[in-house]
């Protein structure tokens, strides 16, 4: 898969569909018994979102342009709206930090770089949902109930949700699905206090999300968190892309309470509308590239990453 190259001081460790990651290079000529996982040997690693755009377990060309500078810079921006939620974030004057004499972040990747703690991730994708659409209206429709909750009847797609609602997912192994669970499987997961705690943070933050959102126009749908566990502390930790188009769903108010149809008032701020075209232009066989994206859809997309952003930064 495509990553970022080579960055002076730093060594490349991995690349998933979007981002990369990069560990300090003289951290790992140092420890002669660094056996491939950099991620067990540093305390740090750089996160640098790319361009790259998928669907459907696919990355497709061309990628969107500014879309990791975006990203990150919202990411940012969510974290400073969420102070008393400890993060992954590693601040340069934390004294283990300097200790490290760390490289410096390259400038040709800094607006869309991101220098993390690593933490013990938990294998588990906090789901929170406030709205029914997407996968959990497909499972509310077949089976009256979402990750085993049951709901009101006769919801329909893009209804608000009584409240909010957990559902988490098993993180499956590189290659492998993510898997739907239930509440009970995260407790034979992580146990029962780390289950609860992760449940708590989930909707507490869900909860402050929305209503920082709504303030500006903005609806939060639906959204998924990732925690890990700090490796001295062992405090739950906030971790991964937070509250970005590519991790939640976000709709324009207005448009919700006005629109016509379903479809319409559900018209989201991240790539739906390349998931759209893809899905009428391609049949997801996997042994087949999938087609290239048209300059419209781009743009399109590009578009509707900006205005979501202008949306909720602009005077807070």
């Amino acid at each position: 898969m495509t990553n970022t190259g080579e960055l002076p001081g730093w060594t490349h460790i991995y690349s998933g569909k979007v981002r990369d990651l990069y560990a300090p290079t003289r951290l790992l000529d140092d420890d002669d018994s660094w056996t491939g996982d950099p991620l067990h040997l540093s305390p740090v690693v750089l996160v640098v979102a790319s361009d790259r755009v998928s669907a459907f377990d696919a990355v497709l060309t061309p990628a969107i342009p500014g879309k990791g500078e975006m990203l990150t810079a919202l990411t940012r921006w969510w974290f400073d709206q969420l102070p008393e939620v400890p993060n992954h974030l590693a601040h340069p004057l934390d004294d283990r930090l300097q200790a490290l004499e760390l490289p410096e972040v390259p400038a040709e990747v800094a607006a869309r770089a991101t220098l993390c703690r690593t933490l013990d991730m938990f294998p588990i994708e906090c789901v929170v949902r406030g709205f029914i659409t997407g996968g959990g209206w497909k499972e509310y429709h077949a089976t009256g109930a979402i990750g085993g909750i049951p709901l009101p009847e006769g919801l329909q797609n893009g209804d608000r949700l009584p409240e909010p609602i957990y559902t988490p997912a098993w993180k499956a192994p590189l290659g492998e699905h993510d898997e739907n669970i239930t509440y009970e499987r995260t407790v034979e997961l992580v146990g029962d206090v780390v289950a609860a705690q992760l449940r708590e943070l989930s909707l507490e933050i869900f909860a402050r999300a929305s209503a920082i959102a709504e303030a500006r126009g903005v609806i939060l749908a639906d959204t998924k968190f990732e925690f890990g566990a700090d490796r001295d502390t062992g405090i739950v930790t906030l971790a991964d892309e937070v509250l970005t188009s590519d991790s939640s769903r976000f709709w324009d108010a207005e448009v919700y309470a006005t629109a016509a149809t379903p479809e319409l008032r559900m018209a989201s701020f991240d790539k739906q509308i390349v998931r759209d075209w893809l899905a009428a232009n391609w049949d997801q066989d996997a042994s087949e590239e999938p087609p290239t994206l048209p300059h419209e859809i781009v743009e399109q997309t590009a578009a509707r990453y900006r205005e979501l952003i202008e949306r909720l930064t602009s005077g807070a």
